[in-house]
């Protein structure tokens, strides 16, 4: 008997570690399971150029893909203007003591870069300000707010924009629709199907817009073009929101850059804006932006403010300081902040030079095309209105990469 139940002990011994091993097996299996419908995204058209080009052992490979400001070597530009914020806080104590005082300062500065030093926006109170992740989350809050209070509504993107657009009011679950901006055949602007686009749009549509240094075809409207486009807006009483990143970069002005926005407040627009430090201050990787809305009165700005800050609360409670200091302190700072101006038209005025040097080399070489676009678009990027195939060749053949549609930075 004994041996017997022993060997019972055994055999459920056995029998128990036998289902053990199938419940962990198919527990494994299950686990196993749960991403196996998950497919790899199609790859960002900008993030694609630079594995590619980090990929090409080649030592004559040029990148001209990413919209950053480069030295004649490829390498970013650290500012004298940043270095010396820097100075300036070094020791500072991060503490949350310093951190809305910062903000505040911030908030401020910026909205004096869009709407002018004495403006009534800032005197009266009448925006909401709020620290964002670069201007991509700038957009990216915005695009949450419209969802939660115009549900309804679409945004009208041009045709083309910086193809991130796309993803940042897509995953907000905001309608898109685009509307003409860019002729092919110019490479200019298409003025006449863009006022079409906006009259055929349905009254209280949002419309986001370039102020400067139009993201990827270099291609801005003039002033008086401008004031026709506001007028239109006020007719079908539609929002504008703009996406500021290249303030400083189409003219090398400061006021100049955000004239498009000032035609607007004039009108009596009420206004949302989106700006990016990330490039006119060569901070891309500190990721400081700010969005504002413009309101009717600064009892409407607190309410707006309140729910964009609830809405960062939940995407990422608060962002970093550290970037924000550097900022500010430009901004605030009448020395640095001067100093900032010149640097910024120093990198404006090589843009502008790039720009002739690359035309008069092309005509020099007897291309039998027209190469005017090259000089007459403005900002960080170039339009080339070269084809996919001659973009292939060029990575191919010449090392040297940019997207498929043919912006060059």
């Amino acid at each position: 008997m004994k041996f017997r139940g022993g060997r019972s002990i055994m055999m459920a011994a056995a029998t128990a570690s036998f289902t053990k091993r199938c419940v962990s097996s198919s527990t494994r299996a299950a686990a196993a399971d749960w991403w196996d419908h998950v497919k790899a995204a199609s790859k960002d058209p900008i993030v694609g150029v630079t594995e590619a080009f980090l990929a090409d052992p080649s030592p004559k490979k040029i990148n001209l893909g990413v919209g950053a400001y480069r030295d004649d070597e490829g390498k970013p530009v650290v500012l004298q203007c940043v270095r010396d914020a820097e100075a300036k806080i070094a020791g500072c104590d991060f503490l949350e003591s310093i951190s809305a005082a910062a903000t505040s300062k911030f908030i401020q500065g910026s909205l004096e870069l869009v709407y002018g030093k004495d403006s009534n926006v800032i005197t009266e109170g009448r925006f909401a300000g709020i620290q964002a992740l670069s201007g991509t989350g700038a957009c990216r809050l915005f695009a949450e707010f419209q969802k939660r209070f115009y549900p309804e509504s679409r945004m009208y993107l041009s045709n083309p924009t910086w193809s991130n657009h796309h993803n940042i009011w897509r995953d907000a679950h905001v309608p898109q629709r685009t509307f003409n901006y860019y002729h092919p055949d110019t490479k200019g602007l298409n003025f006449a199907s863009l006022l079409d686009d906006i009259k055929n749009a349905p009254e209280n549509s949002f419309f986001l817009l370039h102020p400067c240094a139009h993201n990827p075809t270099g291609v801005d409207p003039t002033e008086e073009q401008w004031r026709e486009i506001s007028y239109q807006f006020k007719v079908k009483n539609h929002f504008p929101f703009f996406d500021m990143a290249y303030q400083g970069f189409a003219s090398g002005d400061l006021d100049n850059d955000a004239k498009a926005i000032r035609i607007f407040h004039e009108d009596g627009h009420l206004i949302g804006c989106a700006q990016s430090f990330a490039k006119n201050m060569g901070l891309y990787a500190h990721r400081v932006g700010c969005l504002s809305v413009l309101c009717s009165n600064a009892k409407q700005a607190v309410a707006v403010k309140s729910q964009l800050q609830q809405i960062a609360r939940a995407m990422y409670s608060s962002p970093p300081i550290h970037g924000l200091l550097l900022v500010s302190t430009i901004l605030a700072d009448s020395d640095i902040k001067s100093l900032w101006i010149k640097e910024l038209k120093v990198m404006a005025d090589r843009i502008k030079k790039k720009r002739s040097t690359l035309r008069d080399c092309l005509e020099k070489l007897g291309s039998p095309f027209n190469w005017e676009h090259i000089t007459d678009q403005v900002g960080m990027f170039c339009f080339s209105g070269l084809s996919p195939d001659q973009v292939d060749m060029l990575a191919r053949e010449f090392h040297i990469y940019m997207t498929d549609d043919g912006r060059m930075r």
